[in-house]
């Protein structure tokens, strides 16, 4: 006589089971405040550089509005970014899957020098949050000639 030995990994309702913790799991993610894994310490990502005249940042904000947005300027070198998106669930259908992030977030920069509140230049171009923040002219570089 032959004997198997019964595994309950093998059998059709694991999978079921797997699914269900997987969907729970990812409901209850701290990372993302019940949004599915959407991290709003670091949310929208962010591109930040510096050159002669500025600084230079880049936020990566696809389906944004220019009116679901708000910049504000602190200190001498503090960038606050205030974001909004409404949810949109289909007007027919059903929906199976929601993995893009909805819900208001705030993110702030230190930024490495100090700017100019009043030099700040920002706009919203295919989805891409460009911001241009001008320096003083006491952070700008300066050439020194050298006496001999």
């Amino acid at each position: 006589m032959f004997a198997t030995r019964w595994s309950p990994f093998v059998q059709p309702w694991w999978n079921q089971f797997n699914q269900l913790h997987n969907e729970v799991n990812r409901l209850f993610d701290p990372r993302g405040d019940g949004r599915r894994g959407v991290d709003l310490s670091v949310y929208p990502p962010i591109n930040l550089w510096e050159d002669g005249d500025s600084v230079q940042v880049e936020a990566e904000l696809p389906g944004f509005r220019l009116e679901d947005l708000e910049i504000f300027v602190t200190g001498q070198n503090e960038l606050s970014i205030k974001g909004e998106r409404k949810f949109q669930a289909p007007e027919k259908g059903v929906q199976h899957r929601q993995e893009r992030f909805f819900g208001s977030f705030n993110r702030v920069l230190t930024l490495p020098v100090a700017i100019d509140a009043n030099q700040v230049d920002a706009r919203l171009e295919n989805g891409v949050l460009r911001i241009r923040l001008g320096k003083p002219e006491q952070a700008k570089p300066r050439k020194i000639t050298v006496k001999g």
